[in-house]
């Protein structure tokens, strides 16, 4: 199935797409499933599995939270945020859950919630569920996988040949067929992504649901500058974004003004990613603020910005993470930071180099700096939380992108490394790399900080 737009855009919750989101949508993809087969009403309890990175990282990342949450039916994008505490309390404290469909069953978070730290073969980031009737007996049992972005497979998906994208009219699997395509016929990479968006026939309306990632993108931003104090999970990680605003705002004479601002969009979006705040997943969670911070960067400090040109913005910037979910990995879990903020990095690139009037081969070039120096970029959250050293990288790498944008549009558009090398080398360092840097909290920063 090709890749759409909203795979790699859709709204959810903090604090991590691959263990909030995606395990969210298994659970409910679980009980939709007991309700299918007619076996709901017999269920008396459920037991999940969380496996690798979901085990390691799960408690700070929200994993609990979010798979009682999807049993009771909960979808990542209208679930109200401010209810998940008061709702795993009452779980914990009755424990009692009532599955969607209202079946209540017994439900005792501790016990009927394990983590081994064995990887699945498929992917770290694996969890199985199992339905059980009142003698004890298995009424149903599924492995889900989450494999990055809020998307999940199940077993049989994850072992089925992969069905192409003869669904869309014009498939590309590699930069270079991209970048090709748009040259023949003599239009933006954007208009290439909208065509195949369209046939996809996700939303009747491709410019009005691009525009509504826009806006839940805008509200992130302005719920992180609104709000203060400190972000949960015990490190005490004060939120900064406030702050930092208003002081920008008494200093508009400085000649790095833009930029500082784009360090505070993003810290506004990741600090409302870290306190479980609603965010729209760019490709990830944990990655949420490169692509929104150089947008407003875009339509605040670029003259002519207006929402045609977000749009292009957001349909380039998903024609080149099509690649990287393609080609190699948007999983932290599977290539280290390097496929969450390294990827999102390439985007917001691409996407900035588009709206400023670059040509296909331009935009391939921004893509492939942004992505080429950020090679390597390990995933090693403090405690497992997505706080430290997340929320500051994504500052970093925001205003990364607006030079490799700068970059690429005082070129001509060639270059030596293309972005299909570069995807392919993140991959294979990804491969290389061990365990204990992705999303794990075993090793770098997240060992070295306890240690000291």
């Amino acid at each position: 199935m090709a890749v759409s737009v909203f795979d790699l855009f859709s709204i959810g919750i903090g604090p991590s797409s691959s263990h909030t989101v995606g395990p969210m949508r298994a659970a409910t993809r679980f009980t939709a499933r007991l309700a299918a087969s007619g076996v709901l009403h017999a269920v008396d309890r459920v037991r999940v599995a969380l496996y690798g990175s979901l085990a390691a990282t799960g408690t700070g990342h929200g994993t609990i939270g979010a798979v009682i949450l999807g049993l009771t039916g909960a979808d990542p994008e209208t679930v109200d945020p401010s209810a998940v505490d008061p709702l795993l309390k009452a779980v914990r404290e009755t424990r009692r859950l009532t599955l969607a469909g209202g079946r209540v069953i017994t439900f005792d978070i501790d016990s009927d919630i394990a983590k081994s730290l064995r990887r699945l073969d498929f992917h770290s980031n694996g969890m199985a569920f199992a339905a059980l009737g009142a003698d004890g007996a298995e009424l149903d049992r599924r492995v889900y996988y989450s494999v990055g972005g809020g998307a999940v497979v199940d077993e049989t998906e994850a072992s089925a040949p992969s069905s192409g994208s003869s669904d869309i009219p014009y498939p590309f699997s590699t930069a270079t067929e991209l970048v090709a395509l748009a040259v023949q016929r003599g239009c933006s990479i954007a208009t290439v992504m909208a065509d195949n968006e369209r046939a996809l026939a996700r939303h009747d309306d491709l410019r009005g649901a691009v525009l509504r990632i826009w806006s839940v993108m805008q509200q992130c931003v302005a719920a992180g500058l609104r709000h203060g104090g400190v972000l949960p999970g015990g490190l005490g990680v004060r939120r900064r974004a406030g702050q930092l605003a208003a002081q920008l705002e008494q200093t508009p004479d400085d000649p790095l003004y833009a930029i500082d601002w784009v360090t505070v969009y993003a810290l506004a979006v990741n600090e409302e990613n870290a306190s479980g705040g609603r965010v729209v997943t760019a490709p990830t969670n944990g990655a949420a603020g490169v692509i929104p911070a150089v947008l407003h960067y875009y339509t605040r400090f670029v003259p002519g910005a207006d929402d045609d040109g977000v749009v292009q913005f957001l349909l380039t910037a998903a024609a080149i993470g099509v690649l990287f979910k393609a080609n190699a990995s948007i999983s932290g879990a599977e290539v280290g930071c390097q496929g969450e903020v390294g990827s999102a990095c390439s985007m917001a690139a691409a996407g900035l180099t588009a709206v400023l009037g670059g040509t296909p081969a331009q935009v391939e070039n921004a893509a492939e700096i942004g992505i080429e120096h950020n090679l390597g970029l390990t995933c090693d959250p403090v405690r497992g939380l997505v706080q430290i050293p997340c929320i500051e990288r994504n500052a970093v790498a925001a205003v990364k992108a607006i030079t490799a944008a700068r970059m690429a549009m005082h070129g001509d558009g060639s270059h030596f490394v293309s972005l299909d090398t570069a995807i392919k080398t993140m991959r294979d360092t990804g491969a290389d790399m061990a365990d204990k840097y992705k999303e794990t909290a075993l090793g770098g920063l997240a060992l070295n900080v306890v240690e000291c």
